[in-house]
């Protein structure tokens, strides 16, 4: 281990061995490819980068050496075809290990990645490539989102269409084409400050918008595997996500192998979480991390039979936990579920860090990355058990640069100097950050504002409810009502007298106005791919139903 990771952060820590303060450092032409994963490869080549598994029994493995040699290679094929520093390519690759390696050449060419789902649509692609003048996609075969791909019109930036997986007319065969390609690659000079990745980011109404990050955000994200994650130079990290999402690279990429932590990625079609559980033990995983729901689904499943002894540290992000689920795990296994909290927008932010106790269904306290608070409406620090928005002070290193060829949105989020998450939290007297909603997600009825969150709380304690989401149903007297959408656990069925009974039992669980005027039983909850509940979706079909009547 060459301790890369020392080389960029000055930290000190108090005399409890907490971390106390926490400055980034790096040279003016940092680039992740060349300065992080090319240096261990030169002076670490056998240390282990990715472990790669399937639902389909594929197995590979590729140490640093291994991901300098390819992503070269991918780099000096791009550049033969004409993709060099400032364009913008979209990756599509599910889990493919593919992506990996394309990442690191992208970076090293100065190009600009757009992950993006699978799950894209004919006009998703004609939004996206026109929107940011998309020069190549390298897409997999795995899914239809070539066909959508394919279907797409009036796309006249797309230049290249490259394939992983069977190759087929009209596209270029990716892993053919790399392979002929040279393994010496001369370095392509970038900046630190130039732009690096995109993310295409849904908000609630209009088109997603593209959040622009330059290459300090990879550093950024040492934190999130150091002090968070905890991981460990000899052990290997798991984030269950998508390459699409965000949470692949707070978990499966930058911070980790800064750290010279191997990561581990399990390819799947559908979620199923004996076969996560199964993962765990067979590769003897000893970080962890994914949503609440996921953790929910595992004890839903049951642990017995799963050897998870390897597992030394757990994290949970992407939405709000509820305690029961928290204290439920630590039962079972020993282990804290550590809370962390960020954005598209940014890298973690608040946390629960090493050797803090967490305060189940709390995000825990800011990093000392990053200045943060929480403001009123007049931009005024709210004091302890007071609703505000969360602010992170803008410039730092894991902040966007902004949203790409968006000026207005740009600057109505970063004003002031601050980001303005758009999320609404409170802070205890012990400095711990409370999620309560974002703006959008915040109910209000008959002058009351609910907090979503805490209703899904005192919900998830019913003995028949799986899973739900809380949102606001339009309502001509009281402005909204509040709704729970649930899934049951299995052996309950959806009567009105179930109804009336977890109505009755949130109403002693939590003031009684926020309880549920609306329940709907359903068997599907709608969810981003990456496992996020979309209350959104819910809150726009109760639009569409009111306005159909």
């Amino acid at each position: 281990m060459r301790g890369i990771n020392q080389r960029y952060v000055d930290e000190t820590y108090d005399a409890d061995g907490l971390l106390k303060t926490y400055r980034l450092k790096y040279p003016e032409n940092y680039n992740f490819g060349y300065d992080v994963v090319d240096d261990i490869a030169v002076n670490d080549p056998g240390r282990m980068a990715l472990v790669w598994d399937s639902q389909s029994g594929e197995e590979h493995e590729f140490t640093f050496a291994d991901i300098k040699r390819m992503s070269d290679k991918v780099a000096n094929y791009l550049l033969s075809q004409g993709v060099g520093k400032g364009d913008v390519v979209m990756l599509i690759l599910k889990q493919r290990y593919q992506f990996w390696y394309c990442m690191v050449a992208l970076h090293k060419i100065g190009a600009i990645v757009a992950p993006a789902t699978h799950m894209l649509t004919k006009h998703d692609i004609e939004y996206r490539v026109n929107a940011a003048d998309v020069k190549a996609i390298i897409c997999t075969d795995q899914s239809n989102v070539s066909g959508s791909v394919e279907s797409a019109e009036n796309i006249p930036s797309l230049k290249l269409r490259m394939l992983v997986g069977k190759a087929r007319d009209g596209w270029i065969d990716f892993d053919a084409e790399v392979e002929k390609a040279s393994d010496v690659l001369e370095r392509v000079d970038t900046r630190a400050v130039e732009p690096m990745l995109m993310y295409f980011t849904s908000g609630t109404s209009g088109n997603p918008k593209m959040v622009l990050h330059n290459h300090l955000y990879s550093l950024g994200h040492l934190m999130t595997a150091k002090h968070w994650h905890q991981v460990d130079s000899e052990g290997i990290h798991y984030t269950v996500s998508d390459t699409g999402w965000g949470k692949s690279v707070w978990g499966a990429l930058y911070g980790q192998w800064l750290m010279e932590s191997a990561v581990f990625v399990y390819e799947y079609d559908k979620f199923e979480p004996d076969e996560i559980m199964d993962m765990i033990e067979k590769h003897g995983i000893t970080t962890f991390c994914c949503p609440p729901t996921m953790f929910r689904l595992y004890l839903n499943a049951g642990l017995e039979g799963h050897d998870l002894s390897s597992l030394k540290n757990c994290c949970i992000a992407g939405e709000a936990l509820n305690p029961d689920t928290y204290q439920t795990w630590y039962d079972a296994t020993g282990l804290r579920l550590m809370e962390g909290y960020g954005q598209t927008e940014t890298t973690m932010v608040i946390g629960t860090l090493k050797g803090m106790m967490p305060k189940p269904g709390s995000m825990g306290k800011p990093s000392p990355q990053f200045e943060v608070d929480i403001v009123d409406e007049n931009g005024n620090s709210c004091p302890p058990g007071v609703n505000g928005e969360i602010v992170v002070r803008a410039g730092t290193p894991g902040i966007m640069i902004g949203y790409y060829r968006d000026e207005e949105k740009t600057a109505v989020t970063l004003r002031g100097g601050w980001h303005h998450t758009g999320d609404i939290a409170w802070k205890d007297e012990d400095g711990y950050y409370w999620f309560v909603g974002r703006n959008d997600d915040i109910i209000k009825s008959s002058g009351y504002r609910i907090s979503p969150f805490e209703i899904e709380s005192a919900l998830m304690l019913h003995p028949a409810v799986l899973e739900c989401a809380v949102t606001g149903v339009p309502d001509p007297v009281r402005g909204q009502l509040v709704k729970a959408t649930i899934i049951l656990r299995s052996g309950f069925e959806p009567t009105d007298d179930l109804r009336k009974e977890i109505q009755n039992f949130t109403k002693r669980e939590t003031a009684p106005y926020k309880y549920p005027r609306v329940i709907d039983f359903v068997d599907v909850m709608p969810k981003t791919i990456s496992g996020k509940v979309r209350r959104v979706e819910i809150r726009n079909k109760d639009v569409e139903r009111m306005r159909s009547k």
